[in-house]
């Protein structure tokens, strides 16, 4: 499922199966992004299917994924995997995933059970006891490091989505030196992924928003732009994908790459296509 996805960032199809082993196409993705930090942006739309299709790549890949779940239940995303053909709560039994329930975690610290000392929450920072979100990269940190025998491919952290943080009281400044010590970690230090949603309008007020989205932007070598439709609703083509390779963050001089797509979402499947090329207009 998303194939034709799969195929704009570089690589061809890929057939999943029950058991996770990675297809060469779906390796042949995870080399050419190791140790990258993919920014997922939308704007006038929900771009919440790109979460889904990462994290339902990465587990078929085969590689150990931390997803930080602030937006949804486990159920939500649970119903949405089963049909791109993934198991969450079996890659959760076997340890390939490490699920922190955002919502869940919230409710138990402010209203229910006290906080254990040996466990802190790794949202600590709602209670406030601190105002930074070490406890959170900790618990990042400990997932996704490696442990024998742990034969899992590449660590992946996954986060549904940042925006919430500032939402629930984050300062921009520990939501981004958040973002910066995984990114060190993940990406530098382990070879991994890091994988991110913010939220962001063009006329927003939420000027703490726009900071850290343009920083993080700054900052991300692969932004995919979920956009919808300046003309408004329309049943045929549903946004517009913008996909930029940030060429200029690692080669001095260079100018970035820019592809500009139009998508329509199915059930279980997005189709791309050129902007004006829809089969509604063809």
């Amino acid at each position: 499922m998303f194939a034709e996805l799969n195929e704009l960032l570089g690589a061809s199809p890929e057939r999943p199966d029950a058991q996770f082993v990675p297809s060469a196409h779906s390796v042949i993705l995870l080399l050419l992004f190791q140790g990258k930090f993919t920014l997922l942006r939308d704007t006038r739309t929900d771009g919440s299917f790109l979460v889904h299709h990462f994290l339902s790549f990465y587990l078929r890949a085969g590689c150990k994924v931390c997803f930080v779940a602030l937006l949804q239940s486990f159920s939500h995303y649970s119903i949405v995997a089963q049909k791109l053909g993934v198991n969450l709560a079996a890659a959760k039994e076997q340890g390939q995933l490490v699920f922190l329930e955002g919502l869940k975690s919230c409710l138990d610290l402010l209203f229910g059970k006290e906080e254990q000392p040996e466990e802190p929450s790794p949202l600590q920072f709602l209670s406030g006891s601190t105002c930074d979100l070490r406890a959170l990269f900790d618990f990042v940190r400990l997932s996704l490091t490696p442990r024998d025998p742990d034969s899992w491919k590449g660590p992946v952290l996954l986060v549904d989505d940042l925006s919430v943080l500032l939402s629930l009281g984050a300062a921009p400044v520990a939501v981004l030196d958040f973002i910066h010590y995984c990114r060190v970690t993940v990406c530098c230090q382990l070879q991994g992924n890091v994988v991110v949603l913010v939220h962001s309008s063009e006329d927003s007020e939420d000027e703490e928003n726009e900071l850290v989205v343009n920083s993080l932007c700054h900052h991300s070598d692969l932004i995919l732009w979920a956009e919808g439709l300046a003309t408004g609703f329309c049943k045929d083509v549903h946004g517009q994908m913008k996909i930029i390779k940030r060429l200029s963050l690692r080669q001095a001089g260079e100018q970035d790459l820019v592809q500009i797509y139009q998508y329509k979402i199915q059930d279980r499947n997005v189709t791309f296509f050129a902007r004006g090329l829809s089969a509604a207009v063809l």
